[in-house]
């Protein structure tokens, strides 16, 4: 239940960002004195610039959510945030071909300050950080 509730939030808050994008103007945005950046980016890729072809992401998404799924008593927060985040760009890809990417920080160390992100992408980020640092710790699946 922990990992459909976190799951349904991630989703939900990640649709929210999208409306509100749609919404609000197009012009780029800085925010925190430059630190981060609003700025709607179209990504037809993989995350990261990744060579998988765009034929194969929705499949290989929809096969890495099931994974997830079954694997969700390991760590019920950061799957559900992996779930919501992953179901988010599927459904963006599937309906328009191409994830829409807003989020950039400018002042990143190294090259994180050249990628674009969004919610979902932070929400699969986090998810998986929180599941690494829990280390396999919990309930196994029986």
């Amino acid at each position: 239940m922990k990992t459909a509730l976190a799951a349904l939030a991630a989703y939900s808050g990640c649709a929210a960002a999208r409306r509100y994008l749609d919404r609000a103007s197009s012009q780029e945005r800085s925010f925190l004195e430059g630190r981060v950046r609003l700025k709607v980016l179209w990504n037809e890729g993989a995350a990261f610039g990744l060579p998988i072809p765009a034929e194969a992401l929705p499949l290989a998404s929809a096969a890495a959510l099931g994974l997830l799924w079954a694997r969700r008593k390991r760590c019920p927060l950061g799957t559900g945030l992996m779930l919501g985040g992953g179901a988010s760009n599927l459904r963006e890809r599937l309906a328009e071909g191409r994830v829409c990417d807003y989020l950039q920080f400018p002042r990143a160390p190294g090259p994180w300050n050249r990628y674009a992100f969004n919610l979902a992408d932070l929400c699969v980020f986090s998810g998986g950080a929180l599941c690494l640092l829990r280390g396999g710790k919990g309930s196994r699946p029986s």
